[in-house]
């Protein structure tokens, strides 16, 4: 279990004290309340970031936040509590960057590890590829600079291994390797 499950000491239910134990009905390890036996499930949290492409190029915001501060980023976020992730990219999109855009579809899903300070959050990222139809871009809440880059054009310095993956397929390139169990499946 990473940091994250560490920081969670008692259950939401009663109140009473989590400890990890395992799970034979599940074959996992889980967090269990030692009081009313209910079992507290860690999940990968989601996310929603979009290519917005124009001209060809594809637009980055540079992040004014850790982690990754000063890096370039694919513009998105974390989706709130029962959001649609196309309506949490589209909100996230007007926060960071001033535009509104129209989703042209699904470029991929991405793991990753969202690290920040001693605590880890695994998440489940989803990319689209939109362009923009209005709004004026200008960097917003976390974005520092706004930039387009063409596909020879991408920085060094970009945050995330899922924003590195989603920009190496929009490339064209040869998408990451599968897991040994996706490709067992495939």
């Amino acid at each position: 279990m990473s940091e994250t499950s560490l920081s969670y000491r008692f259950c939401p239910k009663c109140g009473g004290e989590l400890a990890r134990k395992f799970v034979e009905q599940e074959g996992h390890h889980r967090l269990v309340c030692q009081s009313c036996g209910f079992i507290f499930y860690l999940s990968s949290k989601p996310t929603a970031s979009a290519l917005v492409i124009r001209d060809g190029k594809v637009l980055l915001v540079e992040r004014a936040i850790e982690p990754y501060k000063w890096w370039w980023d694919v513009p998105g976020g974390f989706t709130e509590d029962g959001e649609h992730p196309e309506e949490a990219v589209r909100r996230e999109l007007r926060e960071e960057t001033g535009l509104e855009i129209r989703i042209l579809g699904l470029l991929g899903i991405f793991m990753d590890a969202y690290v920040y300070g001693s605590v880890e959050d695994h998440t489940l990222n989803l990319y689209y590829l939109a362009e923009p139809i209005g709004g004026d871009p200008w960097p917003g809440s976390d974005a520092a600079s706004l930039g387009w880059f063409g596909k020879d054009e991408l920085p060094d310095r970009v945050a995330f291994q899922c924003s590195r993956d989603a920009l190496v397929v929009w490339r064209g390139s040869p998408p990451p390797p599968l897991t040994a169990e996706a490709e067992v499946l495939s």
